[in-house]
């Protein structure tokens, strides 16, 4: 039997749900809470065939582990870690302007899980980390997420910069981002097809990397600091993109 993971709060219980309901083998709602959001999780999880149960609200504390759930916990399947073979059918329902971010040998678990968590807020497509010298979907990443790593598509590819070439050939940008690049991520054009690359921590982008990005952005940086948490730019960098999107 599958290992069962723990998603909670009430808007990530609500997306797993309705995009994933197959995954979900139970939904736990808190005792004595009738409110119309709480009604909405029980509705879809019964229409799905999902079992429903009531627990007092410590036992939904021990279950998210000190998150914030909100009165829901579901127990799930994990969501699969997908491959490079993955990517044009990625592309292609994506629709018109596909919006994939790229975390290119991001190591620390507790990025990656907040990188995704901010992912799956603007909407991305699918987040594209290399097999090798990166964080994989660790229980650490899928706790940071919030529920995140089961509703965003998560690709690891053996071969970065061949991927990232497919995308090319699939009519996807690439923009990479670092600290010396020349245009400044306000005047850069991020609508349309687009995959954002996040660089390593303190070593930024490899160098092959680099060069196959269309272009490249630096965030402006008015203070003392030289750079900011991968994160954090990465919040900065997608926020900025679905303004231009929306």
């Amino acid at each position: 039997m599958n290992r069962l993971d723990r998603v909670f709060g009430l808007h990530a219980v609500a997306r797993l749900l309705e995009r994933h309901p197959g995954r979900v083998r139970k939904l736990w709602l808190q005792q004595g809470r009738q409110d119309s959001r709480a009604e909405q999780l029980r509705k879809l999880a019964l229409d799905a065939g999902i079992a429903v149960g009531l627990r007092p609200v410590a036992d939904l504390e021990q279950m998210a582990e000190g998150g914030v759930h909100q009165g829901a916990v579901a127990e799930v399947v994990p969501a699969p870690v997908l491959d490079e073979g993955s990517l044009p059918e990625l592309v292609r329902k994506a629709g018109a302007a596909p919006f994939f971010l790229v975390l290119d040998g991001v190591t620390d678990p507790h990025n990656v899980g907040a990188c995704l968590r901010t992912a799956d807020a603007v909407g991305v497509d699918a987040v594209i980390v290399p097999r090798d010298r990166a964080a994989g979907l660790t229980p650490v990443v899928r706790k940071v997420a919030a529920g995140a790593a089961e509703t965003v598509p998560f690709v690891q590819v053996t071969n970065l910069a061949r991927s990232l070439r497919d995308l090319k050939d699939l009519g996807v940008w690439i923009v990479g981002t670092e600290g010396e690049a020349d245009k400044d991520l306000y005047a850069a054009d991020l609508k349309g097809p687009l995959a954002v690359v996040m660089g390593a921590e303190g070593a930024g982008m490899r160098r092959l990397t680099r060069e196959l990005c269309d272009f490249t952005i630096r965030l402006p940086m008015q203070g003392t600091v030289e750079s900011l948490n991968v994160s954090v730019a990465t919040g900065i960098v997608l926020y900025e993109a679905l303004r231009q999107r929306r």
